[in-house]
């Protein structure tokens, strides 16, 4: 049973949400998202609060509510509750305060600059890589080893920090390549280690 889609997303000051059937449109001061979700929950808006509810599917009126919970419609449709929830209030977020992921380079000669919008990484190749900037996204490089991913879709931001790390990865011996900040890279012994 879903615990964290049963609590309504409240909307904070500067931000207005509209919700249409399964549409979700939320404006705020860094921007606007809009999101059409499953149409197996009901979305319901009470002044500054957004609540995504479970409905009765057709022909279980008679059911008790225990048995109700027990129908495959009942468990599809919680298992999206809290989905649904979850995904609202990040939108809410996004729109008011932002996402962001930090990357760090390690090895050496592995570098990262802004030419205009876009992220000109150099990574060991026999060419620079080039990483085009998506809509919506902007990056900030603090110092030539450290990259900040920004933008208001936690979906977004997450798929392009994952799409850059993937431009070289960390590799177990030396730890060389692009990593999320934090990240533990799990270290293998070389061949010495006999």
């Amino acid at each position: 049973m879903s615990r964290i889609g049963k609590h309504p997303v409240t909307i904070p000051a500067g931000v207005t949400a509209t919700v249409e059937g399964s549409t979700v449109h939320v404006k705020g001061p860094k921007g606007e998202l809009e999101r059409t979700f499953s149409p197996l929950v009901v979305l319901e808006q009470e002044g500054e609060q957004i609540t995504v509810r479970v409905p009765r599917t057709p022909g279980t009126e008679d059911l008790t509510h225990e048995e109700f919970k027990q129908t495959k419609s009942y468990k599809a449709a919680n298992a999206m509750q809290g989905l649904t929830r979850t995904l609202i209030a990040n939108m809410v977020e996004g729109v008011n305060t932002g996402f962001s992921k930090r990357l760090e380079l390690t090895g050496v000669g592995y570098r990262a600059a802004l030419k205009g919008k876009d992220l000109d990484l150099s990574l060991g190749y026999s060419h620079p890589v080039l990483y085009v900037c998506p809509e919506n996204i902007s990056f900030e490089v603090p110092d030539n080893t450290h990259i900040v991913v920004n933008g208001i879709s936690k979906e977004q931001v997450g798929q392009v920090a994952a799409e850059i790390r993937a431009k070289r990865p960390p590799e177990p011996y030396k730890g060389k390549g692009i990593h999320y900040e934090g990240e533990h890279i799990r270290r293998k012994l070389g061949k010495a280690a006999k």
